[in-house]
């Protein structure tokens, strides 16, 4: 979910971009420039483009040599929470916002889905319900 949220934002937090050719053996990576627990993003390689974190915790990489980007992020602990917390009210609200239905009824009961801007029962999805505290993050996009 943090990957999608940064996405969204227009904004991941980059420190700095290190060019080149990297090897990625035995389902690690090892970078120097990165502390234990940072936040990564790999560009460029075939197998493993994205969100990593780096450290011993880190899921395993598929194994290539690629060449490409590693931007090192400094992600605020606050935006990390907030994806935290998206991901979980995706998870309450996620059958109602894939509903294709904004209502139904049968047997004596009915429901109704609001159309429109996002509120907290899931109408206009996270983006919309998230919006006002996603904003103080947000970037306008590169060109």
């Amino acid at each position: 979910m943090l990957e999608q949220v940064l996405t969204h934002i227009h904004n991941w937090f980059q420190v700095g971009i290190y060019r080149g050719t990297y090897i990625i053996q035995d389902g690690g990576i090892t970078l120097p420039f990165l502390k234990d627990g940072q936040y990564f993003r790999i560009t460029g390689s075939v197998f493993n483009d994205g969100l990593h974190r780096y450290g011993p915790e880190m899921e395993l990489l598929q194994d290539e040599t690629f060449d490409g980007s590693i931007w090192s992020l400094a992600i605020p602990k606050s935006v990390v929470n907030l994806a935290a917390e998206i991901a979980a009210w995706k998870e309450k609200y996620g059958a109602v916002i894939d509903s294709p239905y904004t209502s139904e009824s049968f047997g004596g009961y009915s429901y109704s889905k609001a159309s429109g801007a996002g509120d907290s029962t899931g109408s206009g999805g996270w983006q919309a319900a998230f919006r006002a505290r996603l904003n103080p993050y947000r970037k306008l996009r590169e060109i």
